[in-house]
Formats: structure tokens, C-alpha cells, sequence
């Protein structure tokens, strides 16, 4: 591996901190390094996300409800693609709004067309998808989002990690292992 080995991970406001903060260790400890880009360089809320148990009167859907804080060091508009062997593109409600980023779908297109390593999980597939990715490719989902893979042409699989090319996905943050596992695999066929 190079030595400067970067790897890209967008975040916003309401990024899940499980699916962000375990990757950055995770990557970190194979001797990458790990650049969290945001609209602007400056600290983002983390949410933790999670169907709470035992709870008298049941969610549906997952409670929201603050966690850590993360920093930016770089805004999207400051980043060189080309300086990065891949992308990690974590969940949460923030790509509900960065997905109208002019600068993180340019990037996210960057990763895509240059057939770098991508990795995303649960919401992160809005971001992909509206940078317009995941025509005709093969992904996972938490199940509420599966819409944003079949609206744009792709195809939904129900599964902990899904492989199709330079592209790794997984449902949710409990998906975690399996998702690092294999973009770990990816990033090291790296050249």
C-alpha cells in the first residue's frame, strides 16, 4: 500500500456515528488514511440510529437521537479525487440533504468512473444514487431506502454485503464486519 494511502468519507449533520466512526478506526488501523470531507471543514452532529427494545409502545422505524461529534478537515469543493484510492460513503439522514451537493456527487461520480474502491451503507445509497451510479449495478440497503436503487435503474438484494465491481455495500451499521472486510479486499488489489 502506498504510503499515503487516502481514503474519502463524506458526512453531514444526522451522519450515523456507527456507520462512520467504525470504518475510520477500521481503515486507520490498516494504515489508511482517513479524510472526513464535509459541506464545509468544521465539526458535524453524529446521530445514533436504533429500533429501541422493550419500549412499551413499539417504532417502526428508527428512533434518532444525538451522539458523538465528527470534523471535517476538508470541504467537498477542496478535495482532489485523484488523491484518494477510495470512498467511503456512510448513512444517517445527512445524505438526505448532501445528496444536492454539486461538489460530493463530482466526487462521488470521480470514485465511480475511475472504478475506485466504493463502499456505502444504509443511506449512504442516496448519495450514489443521485450522482447517478447505480444505473444497472447490483446493491443493498437498509429496506426503507431500497427505492433509491430500483427508481434509478439498479437492482436491490437483501443481503449483508452485496459486490458488484468496485462497488460494496451493506444494510445497516450491524452489517459493519462484512462490509469492511471486503473493502479492505478491494482496497488492497489496488495498484
Amino acid at each position: 500500500m502506498p504510503a499515503a494511502s487516502k481514503i474519502l468519507i463524506p458526512i453531514g449533520d444526522a451522519t450515523e456515528i456507527m456507520d462512520t466512526l467504525y470504518p475510520i478506526f477500521r481503515l486507520q488501523e490498516e494504515g489508511y488514511d482517513t479524510v472526513v470531507a464535509g459541506p464545509e471543514a468544521r465539526y458535524y452532529h453524529g446521530v445514533m440510529h436504533e429500533i429501541p427494545p422493550n419500549e412499551n409502545i413499539p417504532w417502526d422505524i428508527t428512533r434518532e437521537q444525538p451522539a458523538y461529534h465528527i470534523k471535517a478537515t476538508i470541504a467537498f469543493r477542496d478535495v482532489q479525487p485523484a488523491e484518494y484510492v477510495g470512498l467511503f460513503i456512510s448513512g444517517g439522514r445527512a445524505p438526505e440533504y448532501l445528496r444536492y451537493d454539486k461538489h460530493l456527487l463530482d466526487l462521488t461520480r470521480h470514485f465511480f468512473e475511475s472504478k475506485k474502491p466504493v463502499a456505502m451503507v444504509c443511506h449512504g445509497v442516496e448519495i450514489a444514487a443521485a450522482a447517478g451510479c447505480l444505473k444497472d449495478r447490483t446493491a443493498t440497503t437498509v429496506r426503507k431506502c431500497e427505492l433509491d436503487i430500483t427508481q434509478v435503474g439498479g437492482k436491490y438484494v437483501d443481503q449483508p454485503v452485496v459486490i458488484d465491481g468496485n462497488l460494496v455495500s451493506s444494510r445497516v451499521w450491524a452489517d459493519n464486519a462484512h462490509l469492511m472486510r471486503e473493502f479492505l479486499k478491494m482496497l488492497a488489489s489496488v495498484k
